[in-house]
């Protein structure tokens, strides 16, 4: 690309914003998006003492969710809610429907796309600690929908579904963020690097 080019294309809001702009490409970053968190949601561990499975889900919902920006990261986590609530087989475990107890969790991967992808925007996938910070508030969002969902589907009170639907999560979720601060803001630094 020349450099007259370059300074003719605006630049990204997202990394997704980085390849040329239309239509084709918007409806392909979106059936990628609820790929890859398809892909993510297979990598589960299910652990005995609560009916939430350890999930990579979540991760591909937020990392998709800072790569395409609120739009096209919605949609795909609303298809991936859709096609799974229809009968694919695709959230973790292999489950479908939406009679389960993690149910809400998936409802908050759609909350937690639009969040991250708002966020994302205006730039929080930038810098290590913002996105950390990113990542933390798209965590929040899920747990905000998931929570909720736990305690009406096992009859159990509020600690008791913290209990068993966050806590044993933390650790993970912190894992996830610090990857995702070296991941999201490296990745800004090549494209920054590319559009010299």
């Amino acid at each position: 690309m020349t450099t007259a080019a370059a300074q003719q294309r605006p630049a990204p809001r997202v990394l997704a914003d980085v390849v040329a702009t239309s239509r084709v490409r918007d409806v392909l970053l979106v059936l990628g998006g609820t790929a890859l968190v398809a892909v993510a949601s297979q990598i589960a561990i299910p652990l005995g003492f609560t009916p939430i499975p350890l999930s990579l889900g979540t991760f591909g919902v937020l990392v998709v969710g800072a790569a395409l920006g609120p739009v096209r990261a919605t949609a795909s986590l609303a298809l991936y809610l859709l096609a799974g609530v229809a009968g694919v087989g695709w959230f973790a475990d292999g489950a479908s429907g939406w009679q389960f107890a993690s149910f809400g969790y998936l409802l908050g991967y759609v909350l937690a796309a639009a969040l991250v992808g708002g966020l994302a925007r205006r730039g929080g996938d930038r810098r290590p600690l913002a996105t950390i910070g990113l990542m933390l508030a798209g965590g929040v969002a899920v747990y905000a929908a998931g929570v909720p969902w736990l305690m009406a589907f096992l009859g159990v009170d509020l600690a008791t579904a913290l209990g068993l639907g966050v806590t044993p999560f933390l650790i993970g979720d912190a894992i996830k963020a610090v990857v995702a601060a070296i991941l999201l803001p490296g990745s800004w630094a090549l494209v920054a690097r590319l559009r010299r």
